[in-house]
């Protein structure tokens, strides 16, 4: 089959990286209300989310902080179902993220048993995780961002974290069903309303990254104001998301997805396979993903976004793992196994032979290490044309071959 040549480019994204992330949340705190942590106290830190940069070193000063008032800190893993859905799988994921006990100095109480807060006014059970639930403070530390699957005036956060993260196995399972008959924005404001009431919530530490996946804001917001903030604070995040370089794409190629990278391994936001569209996002033909990362601990939730993939990244799913994390979900298709082949040459062929009229030669392709690192890309020459007139990209290599080498797969993207 004939490919089209490709070039290495560089998108400079709009850049609004935090230099001083340990300052940064000294400085949040500074402006919040510590007073009801008295000397002795326990502080429960909610954390757990994939993917987020610097987030050992936000947990780290933050989990100091609060030794220096003499409270006595500890984490609790808040992942839903992650990590197989076992206290000891979310451990060893809190540990893959340099949050282990000897690294922070302070115990990981993980365990998945619940504690029973009431109902919504829909009837709905709340689930909080009973160590959470019982810790006289509670803080949780997340990334705002724009939800893989659900959209709405508020989708990932810290209210996310109330509900899904703290709710365990069981919480997330039953919320996950009550969006299919509700919505996830009446869900997440009613549960996490809720538990905001109920539970000693001190306050939450936002995070915000911008294109460049770096950290660009880290703000301390109190409960009262959970909702209110979560809103404005979503607004911003989309408008410092990275995208890719063009919104028609015959064949996207990604080297990588997994739980560290997003939660439906590739962010649909970016690979424009969200359930629910909006401006922006791009119209992608086909999707081949080569890859597995090992941070994702063999969860290939998402994997069913794809179209093609290969044997090896087959190989490395933990079925179980991937069919927990899907079923409670309540999104079984994401967990389905694309067609796959041994070769990346296999696999890009037969893409190449479904995009349509277009002859392989001058396909729009788009290659990227994954939906998180979108900054260096290759891009097929048939699309220079049109990127020529754009100012914010750099070519940095290429024209080149679409090379294989002697097995048939690719190298790796090099800047």
């Amino acid at each position: 089959m004939r490919y089209p040549n490709l070039l290495c480019m560089r998108q400079n994204f709009e850049t609004h990286r935090v230099n001083d992330v340990s300052g940064a949340v000294m400085e949040a705190l500074a402006g919040c209300d510590l007073g009801a942590i008295a000397p002795g106290d326990e502080v429960a830190v909610a954390v757990g989310s994939r993917g987020i940069s610097n987030l050992a070193g936000i947990v780290r000063t933050l989990v100091e902080a609060l030794r220096e008032r003499g409270a006595r800190p500890f984490l609790v893993p808040a992942m839903g179902s992650h990590g197989g859905g076992t206290a000891e799988g979310q451990r060893r994921v809190l540990e893959g993220y340099g949050l282990g006990e000897e690294a922070l100095g302070v115990p990981i109480r993980a365990g998945m048993e619940t504690t029973l807060l009431g109902e919504t006014a829909d009837g709905i059970p709340i689930h909080i995780d009973r160590i959470a639930a019982a810790a006289p403070h509670l803080v949780i530390v997340n990334r705002v961002k724009p939800h893989t699957s659900f959209a709405g005036e508020i989708e990932s956060g810290l209210l996310k974290m109330l509900m899904i993260g703290l709710g365990n196995h069981v919480g997330a399972t039953v919320y996950h069903r009550a969006i299919v008959t509700h919505s996830f924005d009446r869900i997440v404001r009613s549960v996490g309303s809720l538990v905001l009431d109920r539970c000693n919530v001190r306050f939450g530490l936002a995070i915000l990254e911008d294109a460049a996946d770096q950290t660009a804001l880290i703000e301390a917001v109190a409960p009262r104001d959970f909702e209110r903030r979560e809103r404005e604070l979503l607004v911003q995040a989309r408008r410092w998301m990275p995208r890719l370089p063009l919104e028609r794409i015959d064949l996207l190629i990604v080297d990588e997805m997994g739980k560290d990278v997003s939660g439906q391994g590739m962010d649909t936001n970016v690979t424009g396979r969200k359930a629910v569209r909006a401006a922006g996002m791009p119209e992608v033909t086909r999707l081949f993903v080569r890859a597995l990362t090992a941070g994702s601990h063999g969860n290939a939730h998402g994997i069913g976004q794809a179209d093609f993939t290969t044997t090896r990244l087959v190989a490395a799913v933990d079925r179980r793992a991937t069919a927990i994390n899907s079923i409670t979900a309540v999104n079984p298709a994401r967990a389905r196994i694309p067609i796959h082949f041994d070769t990346d040459r296999e696999a890009i062929d037969a893409a190449l032979s479904t995009i349509g009229l277009a002859a392989p030669e001058s396909a729009r392709i788009v290659r990227i290490r994954n939906t998180l690192k979108l900054e260096v890309v290759e891009v097929s020459e048939p699309c220079l044309a049109e990127l020529s007139r754009r100012t914010d990209l750099e070519v940095l290599r290429g024209p080149y071959p679409l090379a294989f080498d002697e097995r048939g797969d690719l190298a790796p993207i090099s800047s």
